[in-house]
């Protein structure tokens, strides 16, 4: 967050809860962490001061799986918690337990006259129907969504390029795969494979797969990728199952797009004595027992997203039925080598991750987004 130096203002206010909504958000917690609620269909609210001076008052529905997953949830949470105290708004989080929640959520949040909302931000493209319903709806209501585009005069879409920040993730597995790596609790085993595992199977989560095998192949087209999907955001012990039976086909690096299914993917690789990529934040922070089996994560910009549109609603631009994509070359997306294993990754190969990322960047690689078409 420090690099976004366009940032301006101070201040911390609070948002009231939307007490004794039915199977919706409800007052309660503090919105104020690294996450740590447990996706059961509740909201929470920021702390502070009286929410009658805030800049803006901001709703936000989650993705199931809730925040405290260290990955996708809790990026996007960053983002409203440095709204609230770069530019003065009030918010209020909803966990949805299901898919069949969203709607609910987003209706009850845009109902709402204490507080009255300025924004609502939907959190992951599996929101994508409720809202495609809900905005028609409440047409004077400012949405905005992350990881997919609704056509629709008051919701702003955000969307990025996962695959080329995958991309550079695949890099490094294929070039560390056929090498003798050793170091924090993992060791690569010579078979010159490795695996990737996704949540829910779909074009969004194809785009990891697609760019991953893309940067795979590009370092060693002999390198074997393992591809599983658990069918869920929120499984990790389905996500250690999964990443079990790769580690056991001889991969050595399992790269997940997984959500909280992920932790599962870490736990595994710590049994086995591999190495793992997370995804969406440094998951060698946000999953720090683990820090001695992430080689790097794939760090995608989420906290942005959110953030800007925030500021577009503070500062009276909000523009909807826009679409905005963010890459590499916005710091939408980037690699980001772990805390305690970065070090040990060589400069060699951190340079040719850096040419593929400038190549990337400059138009000279075009990275697939099919993964049938890698």
């Amino acid at each position: 967050m420090e690099r976004r130096d366009f940032l301006k203002g101070a201040g911390i206010v609070t948002a009231a809860g939307l007490a004794g909504c039915t199977g919706g958000p409800t007052e309660g917690g503090s919105g104020d962490g690294d996450g740590g609620g447990n996706g059961s269909g509740n909201g929470s609210n920021g702390t502070g001061g009286g929410s009658a001076e805030a800049a803006a008052q901001i709703a936000m529905v989650y993705a199931t799986g809730g925040l405290g997953d260290g990955s996708f949830n809790d990026q996007a949470q960053q983002g409203v918690i440095e709204a609230k105290k770069k530019l003065n708004v009030a918010y209020e989080e909803g966990e949805p337990s299901s898919e069949s929640d969203f709607s609910t959520f987003q209706r009850q949040y845009a109902q709402s006259t204490s507080p009255d909302f300025d924004l609502v931000c939907c959190i992951g493209y599996l929101q994508t129907d409720a809202l495609k319903n809900t905005a028609p709806e409440f047409p004077d209501q400012k949405f905005m969504i992350v990881d997919s585009v609704v056509d629709a005069k008051n919701v702003a879409s955000y969307v990025f390029k996962e695959q080329d920040g995958s991309y550079l993730a695949g890099q490094l597995a294929g070039l560390l795969t056929t090498t003798d790596f050793s170091a924090g609790a993992g060791k690569t085993n010579g078979d010159a494979k490795v695996g990737f595992v996704g949540g829910v199977e779909g074009s969004l989560i194809g785009r990891f797969e697609a760019g991953y095998e893309a940067g795979v192949k590009a370092a060693n087209p002999d390198v074997e990728v393992l591809s599983n999907y658990v069918g869920s955001f929120n499984d990790p012990t389905g996500g250690k199952e999964t990443a079990l039976s790769q580690y056991n086909q001889g991969a050595d690096i399992i790269y997940h797009a997984s959500g909280n299914t992920g932790t599962g993917v870490f736990q595994a690789a710590q049994e086995q004595g591999r190495f793992a990529i997370g995804v969406d934040r440094d998951q060698s922070v946000t999953k720090e027992n683990f820090a001695d089996v992430i080689l790097a994560s794939m760090v995608k910009r989420v906290d942005t997203a959110v953030f800007t549109s925030i500021e577009a609603v503070v500062n009276g631009e909000f523009e909807g039925g826009q679409t905005t994509t963010l890459g590499l070359k916005d710091d939408g997306v980037e690699l980001v080598y772990g805390q305690q294993l970065g070090g040990s990754i060589s400069g060699e190969v951190k340079s040719r991750i850096q040419t593929a990322q400038e190549k990337i960047i400059d138009g000279t690689i075009t990275v697939p987004t099919d993964p049938s078409k890698v």
